[in-house]
């Protein structure tokens, strides 16, 4: 291989990675809130600096980090808040089902750091359907990116829960939910993907309403089946 070449490829490589990092820069900025509530809430849970920080660059998942330093603050057994978590994270199954298709064929070593980068965030941007053929450092730039940007967003949280008191009060938690909301409006172009979305809406505050156990899983299921039923019949086109 000429040289000219290798620097053609190289150039491609760092073009996808850049692409990929652009794509998913709002989300991560978006995200940067949530990850210095996680990182302040982790050392209030009895954590120490080391530990709130390994949190987010093991496990690497937001609202598994919330709840887990949550049920440790309150005395809750490894058990059952591995349980928990697993329930939390088991959305990420159907990620990896969906995009398959994409990443089945790529070498393993591609296959084990983008499930370990796989976020919301990065299904968002890297996910566009089966017949798309997706640039590997397309989505490790933007995986890496948001991997980035979370820790030293918890890092941050880390040295202000540490110098800033009451840090918890500051409606740091709202920035969650913007970041879901971010993630799937733009997602919302068919009309059962809309009748999905309202009915998992209303489905999560009637549940949060009666108090009903993993009530977002309940709205969650209701609503995919709701909306792929509005789309087997009204024979919307996939």
């Amino acid at each position: 291989m000429s040289s000219q070449t290798q620097v053609i490829k190289q150039e491609g490589k760092f073009s996808g990675f850049l692409k990929g990092a652009l794509a998913v820069m709002p989300l991560t900025i978006a995200v940067i809130p949530w990850g210095i509530l996680a990182g302040s809430f982790a050392l209030d849970a009895g954590l120490s600096p080391f530990e709130s920080q390994a949190m987010s660059a093991i496990i690497f998942a937001g609202s598994a980090q919330l709840v887990a330093t949550g049920m440790i603050k309150a005395g809750i057994g490894l058990t059952s808040i591995l349980i928990t978590t697993l329930l939390i994270t088991s959305r990420h199954f159907l990620y990896g089902m969906a995009m398959r298709p994409q990443i089945s064929p790529m070498p393993f070593k591609w296959r084990l750091v983008l499930g370990f980068l796989l976020t919301d965030e990065l299904f968002a941007i890297a996910n566009q359907g089966k017949q798309h053929k997706l640039n590997p450092w397309y989505a490790l730039g933007g995986g890496f990116s948001f991997y980035l940007g979370w820790n030293l967003a918890t890092a941050a949280g880390i040295i202000a829960g540490q110098t800033i008191p009451n840090l918890d009060t500051w409606g740091l938690d709202f920035a969650i939910a913007a970041t879901f909301i971010a993630i799937v409006v733009p997602s919302v172009k068919k009309p059962s993907v809309l009748f999905c979305v309202l009915v998992s809406l209303v489905g999560a505050v009637v549940c949060e309403l009666l108090a009903i156990p993993a009530g977002l899983l309940i709205a969650a299921l209701l609503g995919m089946t709701c909306g792929t039923l509005y789309a087997k019949l009204t024979g919307e086109k996939t």
